[in-house]
């Protein structure tokens, strides 16, 4: 499997990449990872199943490079920008060349499925860039492609990797999770494609479920 990985340098798809380079499940897995600076990567300039790709998201001329060829698309950021350039190019680039497994990280809230206290404090917190990551759901929903949207919980750097995961219709469960567990979703899903296809997936750990604000 060839994946790209878009936002390469974030923390998550950071510890994406170090499961996929280390682990035997995913050892026949090549990777393109694509970031702003590429020396923030070095490290990993010599493996032979990593390509490194410098660039910004919003070129059109560059995803529509970086898609060729390959079999999964990980956006490991949030669209938050006022035209979705990203989610756009991403989109009419899959379509062009014939890649169709997408997953696109996206916020807590974009249905209003985060009830309480907590959903009300979650919304004036992500109030400015809401529409935005509303309408990036929403362009992967209608585009034909197999999109996996994944709602991220308010995260935190804990080593343990403990979620439950929500489905499009279900109210969402906890507040917090780790990047350790948010890592663990997006590889499950790239070792099993077809699980969450077409359908927006939330986690968090069910034992921060009822917390009016989030656990760090």
């Amino acid at each position: 499997m060839k994946l790209l990985v878009l936002a390469a340098n974030g923390q998550i798809a950071r510890i994406v990449t170090n499961r996929i380079l280390t682990e035997s499940t995913f050892k026949e897995i090549e990777l393109t990872l694509v970031l702003r600076q590429a020396s923030r990567l070095a490290v990993l300039a010599d493996n032979p199943r990593v390509t490194i790709v410098e660039g910004d998201l919003t070129d059109e001329a560059l995803i529509n490079r970086v898609v060729v060829g390959q079999d999964f698309v990980y956006i490991a950021v949030v669209d938050h920008g006022v035209t979705n350039a990203t989610t756009k190019h991403v989109i009419q680039a899959m379509q062009a060349n014939g890649v169709t497994r997408v997953i696109s990280t996206n916020i807590l809230g974009i249905y209003g499925e985060v009830p309480g206290e907590f959903g009300r404090w979650n919304l004036s917190m992500v109030e400015s860039g809401l529409q935005a990551a509303i309408r990036a759901d929403q362009l992967l929903a209608t585009s034909g492609l197999a999109y996996t949207t994944l709602r991220l919980p308010w995260l935190n750097d804990r080593d343990e990797i403990k979620y439950d995961v929500t489905t499009r219709h279900e109210p969402f469960i906890g507040v917090s999770g780790s990047r350790q567990s948010v890592a663990d979703l997006v590889l499950k899903i790239i070792a099993d494609p077809d699980y969450g296809t077409k359908d927006s997936l939330g986690l968090a750990d069910p034992e921060t479920q009822g917390l009016d604000r989030p656990v760090y």
